[in-house]
Order: structure tokens, then sequence, then C-alpha cells
């Protein structure tokens, strides 16, 4: 049996494939936090804005001011549907190359455990061998003074 796993230099590949998934999955959940907060910020201001009494051209500018903050809530709202949509999408691909990782380290744990497994194995048959040998050669030398 190789020690070294024949399919290392593909699963270094595959992990590195998993990793810019992540990166990328990351920067979209980052991203659909700063238009969530860019709307959620919009509507606050669109809340808070009130239309005056009395002046018609006070209430004129309001209204205006109100159909633009709408807008923008609008704008914001279709901002944080497409960021969602991008942070589906690389799910699916990051949940797609993890799943290309999974079975490689699969094999690589097994491979691991096999070596493993003959190297206990190798190691054994030393120890047997040493064993076996027994102190055959080596003279103990005795308490009455005979010789063995």
């Amino acid at each position: 049996m190789e020690r070294a796993f024949r399919l290392a230099g593909l699963l270094r590949l595959r992990k590195l494939q998993e990793d810019q998934a992540a990166a990328r999955l990351a920067a979209a959940n980052a991203a659909l936090r700063r238009t969530q907060v860019r709307r959620d910020g919009t509507y606050a201001s669109l809340a808070r804005h009130a239309l005056p009494d009395g002046d018609h051209r006070a209430w004129g500018v309001a209204v205006a001011g109100r159909a633009a903050l709408g807008g923008l809530l609008g704008e914001a709202t279709t901002a944080v549907v497409g960021a969602h949509e991008r942070v589906t999408l690389d799910t699916s691909a990051w949940s797609a190359t993890r799943s290309r990782s999974v079975g490689l380290e699969k094999l690589e744990d097994k491979h691991r455990v096999i070596v493993q497994h003959e190297d206990d194995r190798l190691e054994q048959i030393v120890l047997d061998e040493i064993a076996s040998r027994g102190p055959r050669g080596i003279q103990v030398p005795s308490t009455t003074g005979e010789q063995r």
C-alpha cells in the first residue's frame, strides 16, 4: 500500500474551490446585511417624515419628499431581494463544492486508517521477531555460581 494518498492533489484543489465558494457566500451575506440596513434606514426615514399643516408650498415639498423616500424604499427593497437571491445561489454553489470534497475526505480518512493498520501490523511483526529470539544468546548469572 502506498503511504501517500494518491488523490491528495485533487483533494487540495477541491478544498481550495470550497474555500473560494465559502468566501463568495460570506461576501453575499455581508452584501445582504448592508442592503437590509439601508432598506431599514430608508423605511425609518419615511416613517418619521411628517406632512406640515398650513402652507401649500411646504406641503407640496413634503409630499415630493415622501414620494422620493418611497421610491428609495422600493429600490432598497429590490436590492434586498436581489442580494437574497445571490445568497441563495452562492449557498447552492458552496453546498455543491462541499459535497464534492466530502467523498474525497472520506477516502483520505479510509486510506489513513489502512496505512496506520499496516504500520501497526509491521511493528507487531518486528516485535514478535524480537520476542522470538528471546534470551537464548544471553547468559544469565546464577546466584549459586553454576552456569546454565
